[in-house]
């Protein structure tokens, strides 16, 4: 038969189920069972003495009378706790059915009867030979051994069935076989199974009928795929398949089938076995064959004598034969199954068995699979069948490390299986760099541009590496791919690699870069724009302008950026005439630019002028160009910088410009005394050596006086100019002069005839000045001494400031100027001397100040190098070496003398009238030797007895000072004059 071509794996074991004394179960050991059905965690058995017997997993047994005939059908409900059964109360009566609610039991423990009614149509009794049960509990379908199939509708566990609620779908003349509930979302489907057709009705307000066959089936010998709702349905000559719209595939399954049955994703399928049956003269020899619909192979096969009922539950397939026993089949685990199927090299059986089970595991075991796929393609790739091998190992990817497979895959002869696997892995983007390259050069060695194309230009999603397929195309010469993978996905740098390098399209790249935003163009002109200049100097140049001026993609009221011109200096270095006209515009649209700009256009000027010095009217261009742009007021040129650019192309304009704006005027001279340019040098004197310059004149006259030629007449210009300004001592200039061989004594001659006689004239001066404040100063000295050793007689009349004549009280001052009280107010000095003697008095704290800053001294010593010996004696006459005035006991002592007159004292005793101590401290020790002090007690005595003097008239006032302050002791008695 064909059954025996198909794939043969034990993957159940068969047992006889035992009960606990080891012995095989034997549940109904006088009963004949009719009917069977399972689910809800038990199997259930009808006989004919109509008892329903309920075994659960512990094979315990719990029965009731359902019947008092028989029971012939059972169907267990799966998603409730509902049972429905058909019976006879009565031999050859109408049957019964009868729906048991197992949730409630009566008193006698029995599941309680929920409904129950008869199966009639017609007259005649009815005899049910199939039954079915929709799971919503809304539909029963009952078919009856006349042909007729009824359609109760209604809630089983609620609504009252009677034969009005039966509905006839189908009458035919052959006894129904089968009846089978499809449940689909939008509808319901029942298949009708008849000895000689098959139906289809979608219940639905209009009920539609459809004859999938004209062939129908024995009773028990169809069956419903709960893998995908299919009819399967079991004929002599093979197995077919239905589907509600037409029959499907067909399995040659030859021989007579007895009962079909589904447990899991198998077949179960019970054949009648004539061989066996004609050996032992029986006609109960059956095999029961478990059937892989979707694997196509034979889990189970094997005699199994006189079988029932076959039934599935708690993971197990049960088989209830004529002898009263019960026979279990007991799945092996996956693991083993696998084993098997590895050992015939089934794997893709064994591929397809656990796709099955990460299926029906919610994604486990898919590392099994995995593994699965490895095993295959290694086998594969050991027989030498490449192609195959591929396909299994590109489902590995994410999984199996890929290097493993592609040293596999390096020999040149499976170039075309690495492609493969190398674009599978790209499309799953797992690839890296190294992956990419090895792909395209794949593409490339087997010359498959369409590929190439396929791969680089039709790619929405960038899966791979960029910049690695860049470099892969280039290198193999493929630069237009490379060149599209760039622009695609914006890749600058490596569209003008290309443009320049590659395929020297210098237009194309300075277009593109035209066309960029303003940070990618100046980025890509500061790589790329030596090579632009050199190939296209002008348009570069002209973009390098459009850049630099802000003027890069500005729109109407926007405000572009502007390039920093300094930083593409460095692309001209083969252009320097493109590199003059580009800063020349930018120093002309930008005078702000940055010192960097100015020093090369300037650079550029004078390499100009230095090159091409034929043509005079050029050249004369040219130094008018280079002086305009060193005496603009906008240029930022560096002055130093620029100097030295001038002395090296030896620009000499430009050199003396620098150095007069710089008040360099030393190295003007220098300079001209570099070309021995003696005019120049006497002219550059003359301009430059007024002031605080006249330096310059000395320098001349060195450099005159170290010339071996004759320099008479300019000697003597510079002469008369030192004579002027006093530059040299007469000393230093016959020295300088002794130097020149040619310098006579007749060039000198005038010179120091002139500066002997002003030296005569200034010793002169100097002695009489000498003499005067000599007799100025003796003069002084016999005042001070007169003042300190004799008295002195104020013989003055009248007051000095009203003129009137001076009564008492009066004061005197020792500077022989006299005041009436009342006119002197009450200043203590005298008004007529006060303000020389503040001045006297302030230069002296001048320059007592000014010698106790040493700093000021060490900077005026610094500054005149040339006369330090009057800077230090100009600091001695600060009095750097006598003690300060103003400080120390002896000022402190003279503090009360030194006030010019004395305070009035009405009534004054005798003893406090003469301040003896302040006296001698303001004076000095033996100033009072000579002093005649007068009868003091008699005035005293007059003045207190009332004789006429007022007591203001004592002029008890001792002062110190010279030059107006009150500095003696005196009295006056009355309007004449006598001695104290």
């Amino acid at each position: 038969p064909m059954a025996n071509k198909v794939p043969l794996y034990t993957f159940f074991e068969r047992e006889v189920v035992k009960n606990d004394r080891g012995e095989p179960w034997d549940g109904f050991p006088s009963s004949i069972i009719r009917a069977a059905t399972c689910g809800r965690q038990q199997l259930v058995f009808g006989d004919s003495g109509g008892y329903v017997h309920m075994v659960d997993r512990a094979m315990n047994i719990n029965s009731f009378q359902a019947y008092e005939s028989s029971v012939t059908h059972l169907v267990q409900m799966k998603h409730s706790n509902i049972l429905v059964g058909v019976g006879s109360d009565e031999e050859g009566a109408t049957h019964t059915i009868k729906v048991w609610n197992q949730d409630k039991v009566d008193k006698g423990g029995a599941p309680q009867c929920v409904r129950h009614f008869r199966a009639t149509h017609g007259s005649k009794p009815a005899q049910v030979s199939c039954i079915a049960a929709h799971e919503d509990l809304t539909l029963i379908a009952v078919g009856l051994a006349s042909g007729v199939v009824l359609l109760y509708k209604g809630d089983l566990s609620r609504d009252r069935l009677s034969n009005k609620a039966a509905r006839v779908l189908h009458e035919g003349g052959k006894p129904v076989t089968g009846l089978h509930f499809r449940y689909e979302p939008s509808s319901t489907v029942l298949f009708v199974c008849t000895a000689t057709e098959v139906l289809s009705f979608m219940l639905s307000p209009r009920d539609r009928r459809m004859e999938l066959d004209q062939v129908g089936c024995e009773l028990g010998c169809s069956v419903l795929n709960d893998s995908d709702g299919s009819l399967i349905i079991a004929r002599p000559e093979c197995l077919y398949s239905y589907e509600p719209e037409g029959r499907g595939g067909a399995l040659g399954f030859e021989g007579d089938k007895v009962l079909l049955a589904w447990f899991r994703n198998y077949l179960v399928i019970v054949m009648r076995d004539n061989r066996r049956s004609d050996m032992q003269g029986a006609s109960k020899g059956q095999s029961i064959t478990i059937y892989d619909v979707k694997n196509k192979f034979r889990a189970f096969s094997g005699p199994q004598m006189d079988v029932l009922h076959v039934l599935s539950e708690w993971g197990s397939l049960f088989v209830l034969t004529g002898d009263g026993k019960l026979h279990k089949f007991v799945e092996k685990d996956f693991q083993s199954k696998l084993d098997m199927l590895f050992r015939s090299n089934r794997y893709d059986t064994a591929i397809s068995l656990a796709k099955g089970q990460v299926t029906a595991s919610g994604g486990e075991g898919s590392d099994t699979l995995i593994k699965i796929y490895c095993k295959y393609a290694d086998h594969l790739y050991g027989l030498g069948k490449y192609d195959a091998a591929i396909q299994q190992y590109i489902k590995t990817i994410g999984r199996l490390e890929p290097s493993d497979v592609i040293r596999k895959f390096l020999d040149s002869q499976r170039i075309y299986n690495l492609t493969d696997y190398l674009q599978a892995l790209h499309e799953m983007e797992l690839a890296d760099k190294h992956h990419t390259t090895l792909l395209l050069n794949c593409y490339t060695k087997l010359k498959r541009v369409d590929k190439l194309d396929e791969f680089i230009m039709t790619q929405k999603n960038l899966n791979f590496d960029l910049e690695t397929a860049i470099k892969v195309c280039r290198q193999a010469g493929y630069a237009k791919h490379a060149l599209y993978l760039a622009q695609a996905h914006e890749q600058h740098d490596w569209y003008l690699k290309i443009q320049l390098e590659d395929l020297r399209a210098h237009q194309d790249a300075l277009t593109y870069i035209s066309n960029l935003g303003f940070d990618a163009a100046e980025n890509s002109l500061k790589m790329y724009g030596k090579d632009l200049v050199n190939e296209l100097p002008e348009q570069t140049t002209e973009l390098l302008m459009v850049l630099c001026s802000g003027r890069w993609g500005a729109a109407e009221g926007h405000v572009a950026p502007r390039g920093r011109a300094e930083e593409y200096i460095h692309i001209f270095v083969n252009q320097l005439p493109s590199l003059m006209t580009f800063l020349e515009y930018i120093v002309k649209h930008q005078p702000d630019s940055p010192t960097q700009v100015y020093d090369t256009l300037l650079e550029l000027y004078l390499r100009a002028e230095n090159m091409d010095k034929s043509d005079s009217g050029a050249r004369q261009t040219r130094e008018r160009w280079i002086l305009d742009l060193l005496q603009s007021p906008d240029s930022q040129y560096d002055e130093y910088h620029a100097m030295v650019l001038t002395q090296i192309y030896d620009f000499k304009p430009g050199i003396l410009y620098l150095y007069e704006r710089a008040h360099q005027y030393t190295q003007i001279v220098q300079y001209y005394m570099e070309k021995n340019a003696y005019n120049e040098i006497i002219e550059a004197c003359k301009k430059h050596g007024i002031g605080d310059r006249v330096g310059l004149w000395v320098l001349a006259l060195s450099y005159f006086a170290g010339k071996q030629k004759d320099c008479a007449a300019q000697i003597k210009e510079v002469l008369s100019h030192i004579d002027e300004h006093n530059l040299l001592p007469p000393l230093m200039v016959v020295e300088a002069l002794s130097h020149n061989s040619t310098a006579t004594l007749a060039v000198v001659r005038d010179y120091i005839s002139k500066r002997l006689e002003k030296e005569n004239k200034n010793i002169a001066e100097d002695e009489a000045k000498i003499r005067e404040l000599r007799m100025a100063t003796e003069k002084m000295r016999a005042d001070i001494r007169e003042l300190k050793s004799q008295a002195r007689i104020f013989q003055q009349m009248k007051c000095t400031t009203c003129n009137s004549s001076l009564e008492l009280p009066a004061i005197h001052f020792l500077c022989g100027h006299s005041y009436h009280q009342r006119c002197l107010g009450g200043d203590e000095e005298c008004m007529m001397c006060s303000a020389e003697r503040k001045q006297v008095q302030e230069r002296v704290l001048s320059q007592s100040r000014s010698a106790e800053q040493h700093d000021e001294f060490f900077k005026r010593l610094d500054g005149n190098p040339e006369n330090r010996f009057a800077v230090i004696a100009d600091q001695f006459s600060y009095g750097v070496f006598q003690k300060s005035l103003t400080s120390g006991p002896a000022r402190d002592k003279a503090a009360p003398a030194s006030r010019p007159r004395a305070r009035q004292r009405p009534a004054a005793p005798a003893e406090e009238a003469i301040p003896v101590l302040d006296l001698a401290a303001a004076l000095g020790p033996g100033a009072l030797g000579d002093l005649n002090l007068g009868p003091a007690p008699a005035a005293a005595s007059a003045a207190r007895s009332g004789s006429g003097y007022s007591a203001v008239g004592r002029s008890n006032t001792v002062g110190s000072g010279y030059g107006g302050s009150r500095s003696g002791y005196g009295r006056t008695d009355s309007l004449d004059q006598r001695p104290f």
